[in-house]
């Protein structure tokens, strides 16, 4: 029997105000990426704001992508730092049914456009370390719950305020196979890049403190996880600095 292909579509565009199956309504576009589309979008009945994540139907055949995605973020639900999944529904887009995921709608900015906000579009080291300190954590619990990112960088990840601690919320979760060690070294890495980065990368690299350097290690992989081959590894390291 030859199985039949799922639409394909580019582009969603919709505009403000255009109602979801009667109980949302677009309140404006917050993203787009290989999957699908981003919306903040407002519960009619109760005027909550919600996130409304519009799946391209080649995307998502057979509705997969968007059960494990919201499978993921279920096991995660007790993740301060994972966003919090709501419920699943679908509507009509030129006569073609179209799923989409609610989940909690977090303000803030993203990393990289608070980066880009601050002095010299870079963090001091004491508030890169406190950056990196609660990535870290919650990086650290969605391992605990044998997950993990696979994609962590400062465009998916929302800061919602600072000042002693950082307050963040990380988005796009990939799910490239069955969790594996490797998976989560990968994290650790990108979490190790992040640092790097918020301090300006290689042209501030050589003026950073010891402190910094040790935990960057040039950006070398291997010197990297023979130092921290876990997120608790780092955390720990994290906590016992003198700060």
């Amino acid at each position: 029997m030859k199985k039949h292909k799922p639409p394909t579509i580019e582009s969603f565009g919709l505009f403000p105000g255009r109602t979801l199956v009667r109980k949302y309504r677009v309140l404006s576009k917050l993203g787009e990426g290989w999957e699908g589309e981003v919306y903040r979008v407002t519960e009619i009945r109760t005027g909550i704001e919600r996130a409304a994540k519009i799946f391209y139907p080649q995307r998502n055949p057979n509705n997969r992508t968007l059960k494990r995605y919201a499978q993921r973020l279920h096991k995660l639900r007790n993740c301060p730092i994972v966003l919090q999944y709501h419920t699943d529904e679908v509507f009509t887009f030129r006569r073609i049914p179209v799923s989409f995921m609610v989940s909690e709608y977090v303000g803030g900015e993203m990393l990289l456009d608070f980066l880009k906000g601050r002095p010299g579009r870079r963090l001091q080291p004491f508030e890169a370390l406190h950056l990196l300190y609660a990535l870290v954590k919650g990086v650290e619990s969605i391992h605990a719950q044998n997950e993990y990112h696979g994609d962590l960088h400062a465009e998916n990840i929302i800061v919602r305020r600072f000042g002693l601690e950082f307050d963040l919320k990380i988005l796009d979760m990939f799910y490239w196979d069955f969790p594996k060690t490797e998976n989560r070294r990968d994290d650790v890495c990108d979490l190790v890049r992040i640092l790097y980065d918020s301090i300006g990368g290689a042209k501030h690299y050589s003026h950073q403190p010891d402190a910094i350097k040790y935990i960057c290690s040039g950006l070398k992989r291997s010197l990297i996880l023979k130092k921290f081959r876990t997120a608790s590894q780092l955390r720990k390291h994290l906590d016992a600095m003198q700060w």
